[in-house]
């Protein structure tokens, strides 16, 4: 009877201590998964070294404005779920977000919303396959807006903030921004006027959405806070923290506050995945494997959850819209690292 007794006790001392172990283990396998700030400086400093003469690519010039941009400038930031920040090159210049803006309005829409159904109701998350600013994609594509990092989802997505006005909704969209990157930013006015007055496509785009009832507020006023939107500026080191507030599962890691909440992380993390690089995503997921978002500003941000955000900065972009130099670099980093999701390909 006594060793009974003292079997059961065991038993429940075992079933505590492994229970604290199944609470425990991942926590400090997750800590212990982020690289040291030693490996983690000298892959960012490698990965700038071997790319920085690349001359493959060009400023995008759609946008005149975006035509005047040094095409040399070069940076590289990795931000972890920690909050350290390594860097190399050209990493406070303040560049346009342009479309890596996309996905971080969308996890606005599905915050407000309260739901993440929201956006694939009345947008949808499927890739398009086409161009960035396809029209035809609106056309052969059901849907209309098919996904928020497309133009025409995304304008969707920028009319779904809830506003009164304009000038409320973007207030709105700077602000949860701000709160990512956890530092005031700016919009940088010569990029928005010569985007604004070059932004027709966009505009048929917003009128196509209307006449398909997938926009939800007045088309050109979505249009204008869209370009707006993709107007303000941006350093790679504040990129970083945005997109290490994703890995950080929603919490800035530098200010501790949280800015997302937690659920609705993964969603924008598998549209990001999905859509992310246009089409090139599927190219980017084969060689790669991380979620990300590119813009024709040069710059792309790439997530690994739990553990920190990559981000490149370069004007010189390919006819996708990618920047060159910063595909690569995150590529190099990311295989340095060993922290592509589908397994090193070592």
């Amino acid at each position: 009877m006594q060793r009974n007794r003292c079997f059961e006790s065991w038993q429940r001392v075992l079933m505590v201590v492994l229970f604290a172990a199944s609470v425990w283990t991942p926590m400090i396998a997750s800590a212990q998964a982020i690289p040291s700030a030693e490996v983690l400086n000298r892959v960012i400093q490698e990965a700038y070294a071997k790319y920085k003469d690349v001359k493959d690519g060009a400023t995008a010039d759609y946008i005149p404005e975006l035509a005047k941009v040094p095409s040399e400038l070069f940076g590289l930031a990795i931000v972890t779920a920690r909050g350290d920040v390594y860097t190399a090159g050209d990493v406070n210049y303040s560049f346009s977000i342009q479309s890596v803006s996309k996905p971080f309005t969308a996890a606005l829409v599905m915050q407000e919303q309260g739901n993440a159904n929201a956006i694939a109701e009345k947008i949808g998350v499927e890739p398009t396959g086409l161009p960035f600013n396809s029209i035809l994609a609106t056309q052969i594509l059901k849907p209309v807006s098919v996904n928020p990092l497309v133009n025409s989802g995304a304008i969707a997505s920028v009319s779904m903030v809830k506003a009164k006005d304009a000038q409320e909704r973007f207030a709105k969209i700077m602000a949860f921004f701000q709160a990512l990157a956890g530092e005031k930013l700016t919009v940088l006015e010569d990029v928005y006027k010569s985007e604004a007055a070059t932004n027709q496509r966009n505009r048929a785009h917003a009128y196509i959405l209307a006449a398909s009832e997938r926009i939800y507020s007045d088309p050109m006023e979505a249009v204008d806070v869209y370009t707006r939107q993709c107007s303000i500026g941006v350093t790679a080191k504040q990129l970083g923290v945005m997109g290490a507030t994703l890995a950080n599962g929603g919490v800035n890691p530098i200010s501790g506050v949280r800015i997302l909440e937690t659920r609705y992380v993964p969603k924008v993390l598998a549209i990001m995945m999905m859509a992310g690089f246009y089409n090139e995503s599927g190219m980017w997921a084969f060689t790669t494997g991380l979620p990300a978002k590119t813009g024709v500003g040069g710059g792309i941000v790439a997530v690994v959850p739990g553990k920190m955000a990559i981000v490149g900065f370069s004007p010189r972009v390919n006819d996708a819209g990618n920047s060159v130099r910063s595909m690569r670099a995150i590529e190099y980093i990311t295989d340095q690292l060993e922290v592509n999701l589908f397994g090193s390909g070592r």
